[in-house]
């Protein structure tokens, strides 16, 4: 008879969660079965549940950041190993500006300057094969280095010139999000 135990100690303000998972008393238990895993993922994953619980849909923003020199950062992501736009979920009690400033900083290390145009909003269930999100598409100016801080989901940085920008292959939606800001629309989708 297979069995699942969960034994945690919860800690607060990022400290992590201390996890022993032992599948079945007739597994080996590996070297070691402890694993800690930061506040913020488990936060972030009781939220996604509590979405699906609730049926409502996540609401994010996605960002195209501008560079001095015109170019669009966009990053690698860890899970699908696609180019995309970043972005994130907006936390209860943050607005877009907070929202953008915050995963901007996290997901490439950048600064934002200021906020450019609204590009649009984007709400299909097919969106984002993770859970049914509502995109708000926001342009910024960003200025700094690159430096990744969320390195569980992102994997490279890049700036790219618009001839340049690997359009065709990119994560979830954001082919369409950026072929719509390139052409100067707004949309709501």
């Amino acid at each position: 008879m297979s069995r699942l135990i969960l034994l945690g100690v919860l800690g607060f303000w990022g400290f992590g969660v201390l996890v022993k998972i032992s599948l079945s008393p007739y597994l080996p238990i590996p070297p070691s079965p402890y694993l800690l895993i930061p506040m913020d993922r488990v936060w972030h994953f009781i939220k996604s549940v509590m979405g699906i619980i609730f049926r409502h849909p996540v609401t994010g923003v996605t960002i195209i950041p501008l560079l001095a020199d015109g170019t669009i950062v966009l990053i690698r992501r860890r899970d699908t190993g696609k180019w995309a736009l970043l972005g994130g979920m907006i936390d209860w009690g943050e607005d877009i500006f907070n929202t953008a400033q915050r995963e901007l900083k996290e997901e490439t290390g950048l600064n934002l300057v200021s906020l450019g145009r609204l590009v649009g909003v984007y709400s299909s269930f097919e969106r984002d094969p993770r859970i049914h999100s509502i995109s708000v598409l926001i342009e910024v100016t960003a200025a700094g280095n690159f430096q990744i801080k969320d390195t569980l989901e992102v994997s490279e940085v890049r700036a790219f010139s618009v001839e340049t920008l690997p359009l065709g292959n990119l994560s979830h939606d954001n082919d369409r999000q950026l072929e719509d800001y390139l052409r100067g629309a707004t949309v709501v989708a």
